[in-house]
């Protein structure tokens, strides 16, 4: 069949950035800004005039703000790139979502399950959606690896789903990733906080906390891997382990700090069949142009040869990517990979967690 070329290439997007920090730098804009063919970042408010400024110069962004309020007000773009503290999501992200485009946020959507759920609220209230930044989901290999696993749950190959676990000793998550950040004598101004859980003392609420901004992104992971809700049902009083339960009954582990690397990342997830399994590893979440890695083992049975296989993933890393997907989901060729109503599930996970683990 011959393929005739419209002549049209894919629409590009005007993003803005509100707020250009650490993650604001060496996770997000430094992808955006190189994605010229599907995006333009045009404009940035910082609190920060000095880092401003410089970052602005760096990246070829136009026009700076001093505040979100006063960029809203005077641009007008396709999608609003907001890494900012999650602390600050309920002071942030519905005033942002009133410009009525697409918003990107970091995990988690909140520090609290009553901010998250006016979060969502306000998101639904906007008419517009609001992504949470889970980019483990974006990495290419954790792409494959869930096709993989939808193809053979539907197919039946290997039989049926029979367990999910996912480990991550704490390591070396910032691989290197912080070297072209841009460093600035601007002091931090006092910023509003959203308030603290109200069901929690400070003590539990430090180990909530604690567990959101470190396993958050397993929890989302877990029910991204095995497709459906889960429940927790253990929480090891020496926060190693956590075990739930799917919605289907298959059971699900999560490994916390059973050891540590000071030089490393070893972060994996294991689905298993009745005959063979799916295998992910990913890199540290700053690592440049690193995709993850994927193993199947089909084991058909009746005397056939088992095949373990490793697919080759492209030179892409997850962050990079999860811009793209983002870009994608403003365009509408894509749904967000993950939305604010299912991220507020992982803080219902993650409450339910430290209830079993504290008793409150």
């Amino acid at each position: 069949m011959l393929l005739v070329s419209t002549g049209m290439s894919p629409k590009k997007i005007r993003i803005a950035f509100a707020g250009v920090g650490g993650m604001g730098q060496a996770a997000h804009l430094r992808n955006y800004a190189t994605l010229h063919d599907d995006c333009e970042v045009v404009a940035l408010a910082e609190l920060r005039p000095k880092l401003a400024q410089a970052v602005a110069r760096k990246y070829n962004i136009p026009r700076i703000y001093g505040t979100i309020a006063e960029m809203l007000a005077a641009e007008k773009v396709d999608g609003i790139v907001a890494s900012q503290p999650f602390w600050r999501h309920g002071v942030l992200v519905p005033e942002i979502v009133q410009a009525g485009v697409p918003v990107f946020t970091e995990k988690p959507i909140a520090a609290s399950l009553a901010v998250g759920e006016r979060i969502v609220e306000a998101v639904a209230q906007s008419g517009t959606w609001h992504m949470v930044g889970y980019h483990k989901r974006s990495d290419p290999a954790t792409e494959f690896a869930k096709r993989t696993i939808d193809g053979l749950k539907a197919s039946g190959e290997l039989g049926k789903l029979k367990y999910v676990r996912i480990s991550m000793p704490p390591g070396d998550w910032i691989a290197s990733g912080w070297t072209e950040n841009i460093h600035t004598d601007d002091p931090m101004p006092n910023l509003e906080l959203d308030p603290k859980p109200a069901d929690m003392d400070e003590a539990t609420t430090k180990d909530y906390e604690a567990f959101v901004n470190y396993y958050i992104h397993q929890v989302n992971l877990m029910r991204f891997l095995v497709g459906e809700p889960y429940k927790v049902t253990y929480a090891d009083p020496a926060q190693v382990l956590f075990i739930a339960h799917s919605a289907s009954g298959v059971p699900c582990t999560l490994e916390m700090a059973a050891y540590s690397t000071s030089l490393d990342w070893q972060e994996t997830a294991l689905v298993a069949f009745e005959r063979g399994y799916v295998k992910l590893s990913l890199p540290a979440p700053l690592a440049f142009n690193r995709p993850g890695t994927v193993e199947i083992l089909r084991d058909p049975g009746n005397g056939a040869t088992p095949v373990t296989s490793h697919p080759q993933m492209p030179w892409v890393h997850a962050m990079r990517n999860q811009a793209l997907n983002f870009i994608k989901a403003v365009r509408g060729e894509a749904p967000a990979p993950c939305l604010a109503a299912e991220a507020l599930e992982d803080l219902r996970v993650a409450r339910d967690y430290i209830r079993l683990l504290k008793g409150v």
